[in-house]
C-alpha cells in the first residue's frame, strides 16, 4: 500500500447562490426546450384552466422531467457541468476532485429533477462543511467553483515530448 501524498489539492466548494443560479439558468433553457418541443407536439400552448387543461400539465410532469433528468445526468457526466453550471465556473466531481461516477451523478440529478425542493431543505438542515444536497451526500458528489480559465494559464508549463 503506497503512502498518501503529502501534497494537499484545493477544491473550493460551490456557494449555494451560485449553485441556484447555475440551476436557474438550466431551468430556463430546459423550460423553453420543453415547451417547444410540446408546441410541436401539439400545435399550441393552451393556458385557459379546465379539466383539460389540468390533464395536460399532469401529463407533460413526466415527459419534461425526464428532459430534465437527461439533460443534467448526460451533461454532468460527459462534461461534468451543464450548461448553467458552465457560465458560473461550477463543476460536479466525487469528493476528491476527480469526475463522479455514472452512478452518483444519476443519483444527484434524480433528487435535482424529482424532489429538489425537499432535496435542498434537507440539505441546509443536515449540512456538512460541504454545502452538499442529501441526493450529493447520496451519489458522493460535490459541487466545486472552478478557477477562471486566465488564472490557470499562469500555472500551466508546456513541455514538448
Amino acid at each position: 500500500m503506497s503512502e498518501p501524498s503529502s501534497d494537499f489539492s484545493e477544491i473550493t466548494i460551490a456557494k449555494w447562490i451560485d449553485r441556484f443560479f447555475a440551476w436557474l439558468i438550466d431551468f430556463c433553457i430546459i423550460s423553453i426546450i420543453s415547451i417547444l418541443i410540446i408546441f410541436s407536439a401539439f400545435g399550441t400552448i393552451n393556458y385557459e384552466v379546465s379539466e383539460k387543461w389540468i390533464l395536460a400539465e399532469t401529463t407533460q410532469f413526466i415527459p419534461v422531467s425526464i428532459i430534465f433528468f437527461a439533460y443534467w445526468t448526460i451533461l454532468e457526466y460527459k462534461k461534468g457541468q451543464s450548461i448553467g453550471k458552465k457560465i458560473l465556473n461550477l463543476k460536479v466531481t466525487d469528493m476528491y476532485g476527480r469526475p463522479p461516477d455514472w452512478k452518483g451523478i444519476m443519483i444527484s440529478s434524480f433528487g435535482k429533477t424529482f424532489l429538489l425542493p425537499l432535496d435542498v431543505i434537507l440539505g441546509w438542515i443536515f449540512t456538512n462543511e460541504n454545502r452538499q444536497r442529501i441526493f450529493n451526500k447520496i451519489g458522493d458528489t460535490l459541487i466545486i467553483k472552478i478557477k477562471d480559465q486566465k488564472e490557470n494559464k499562469e500555472n500551466i508549463r508546456y513541455k514538448k515530448d
